[in-house]
């Protein structure tokens, strides 16, 4: 079971869900999260932060290092804030902040196939899928990167 969390960004205009892989780490290593308009004139710290496509997530490292060390069994030297975002410890729920209210429509019109021709609905999914993480990883977003 993976436990989710909701933050608002240090100005208040944006929300972002994060997602805390098998719960190894809890809510409190999510310090502070900056929007990309609350972030351009922030200094990334790469000590405790890790940044995504003008998106800043600042973690307690102390807290994050005390869970990998519990946890994981971890040398604590060997946790930094990258490693933190992209092995999911504590990352974004979705591949970007909003990213499901972004491609609602999109998957609407695809799913809509599903009832009157199966075979084309199976081919469209799949390759609207390839195709959104190929567009992700040019836009530079971490997870896809990854996937």
């Amino acid at each position: 079971m993976c436990q989710e969390v909701k933050k608002t960004c240090s100005c208040g205009q944006k929300d972002a869900q994060f997602h805390l892989r098998d719960n190894v780490m809890g809510q409190e290593v999510i310090d502070r999260l900056f929007c990309p308009t609350c972030s351009a004139d922030l200094k990334l710290d790469p000590e405790t932060m890790v940044s995504d496509n003008g998106w800043i997530i600042e973690y307690d490292m102390d807290v994050a290092r005390m869970f990998a060390v519990t946890k994981l069994t971890m040398d604590a030297a060997h946790v930094n804030p990258q490693f933190v975002f992209d092995q999911g410890y504590a990352t974004w729920r979705e591949m970007y902040p909003g990213e499901t209210e972004d491609i609602a429509d999109e998957r609407e019109k695809i799913i809509a196939m599903k009832e009157s021709n199966p075979k084309e609905y199976l081919s469209a999914i799949n390759s609207w899928a390839v195709e959104r993480i190929a567009r992700l990883k040019a836009d530079g977003w971490r997870k896809a990167q990854l996937a």
